[in-house]
């Protein structure tokens, strides 16, 4: 088995997220943007023995787990856990024999193994899961939840838009904070076409570009919307801005739909022979 120690990535921090399972919930941490299981406590949390479990994992040759200091919710010690990739922990799963745990463990240990794996990637990648036993009352309570919690975070994204200094392109900060208004509060915002906030990433995402091709792209690409966007403008650099990109709140580059034919010069003449297949947009791709 390989074992890692993490080191402290502030980009990433090691908190634990506890993902709703069954009537419990397994504990999470992000290193380097990969969701891994904090072992201890969910196979405790299953009813096994977690010494022994870990120890049958450092013999397999495909037991990968790293050792990183995690933040437990409500616990005000920082502590050194092992934690496995979700890969890891679906092969430790499936190496758990059923019929050779305690039969009170039993049916949960099977749950564990048909759903856990699959939950927790739901989790990471789609932003939830919901249990299929869930009753009808539960799922009024989540959509309220979830409800609340947009509200709320689009109040916030206003306060935080109106507190950016002047360095911030206006026309930017007046359709963002009527894009969050909108979405707290159900309407369509009112937003000339012009003045509609465009990003390097929705428009790679727009020629169809799949998330680990904007990856590799988008860097390169924000560089020379710059240096195209400075040519078209006597030298005014584009402003600063905040824009979500992969589901995270970043320092990016201020442009409207205004720029797109800025945007359509750099793909044609850098990347379109690198993406033949993306060349048009709207789904028209050959």
């Amino acid at each position: 088995m390989k074992t890692f120690i993490a080191t402290p990535d502030p980009d990433e921090p090691h908190s634990v997220v506890r993902v709703p399972f069954m009537n419990g919930f397994i504990e999470t941490v992000l290193i380097g943007g990969e969701p891994h299981v904090v072992l201890r406590p969910t196979l405790e949390a299953m009813g096994l023995d977690a010494d022994s479990q870990l120890k049958k994992l450092k013999r397999k040759s495909w037991g990968s787990t790293v050792v990183t200091t995690v933040q437990v919710p409500g616990d005000e010690q920082s502590r050194d856990m092992a934690v496995a990739n979700l890969d890891t922990w679906s092969m430790l799963l499936a190496n758990i024999d059923e019929h050779r745990v305690a039969e009170a463990a039993r049916p949960l240990v099977v749950e564990y193994q048909k759903r856990s794996a699959r939950a927790l990637r739901e989790f990471w990648t789609e932003g939830g899961t919901i249990n299929p036993a869930a009753t009808e009352a539960q799922l009024d309570v989540l959509q309220q939840q979830i409800e609340e919690r947009r509200i709320r975070r689009a109040h916030g994204l206003i306060s935080l838009v109106a507190a950016m200094d002047d360095s911030v392109d206006p026309r930017w900060k007046r359709s963002r904070q009527l894009h969050h208004y909108a979405e707290a509060t159900g309407e369509v915002p009112e937003i000339a076409p012009e003045d509609r906030a465009l990003l390097v990433e929705t428009y790679l995402a727009d020629r169809g570009l799949t998330r680990a091709e904007r990856r590799s792209v988008r860097s390169s690409f924000g560089i020379k919307m710059s240096v195209a966007y400075r040519m078209a403008h006597k030298g005014q650099a584009p402003k600063d801005s905040l824009g979500l990109v992969d589901g995270r709140e970043r320092s990016v580059k201020s442009y409207t739909e205004a720029d797109r034919p800025l945007f359509d010069k750099v793909w044609e003449e850098f990347y379109a022979d690198r993406y033949p297949a993306q060349q048009r947009l709207d789904g028209d791709a050959a």
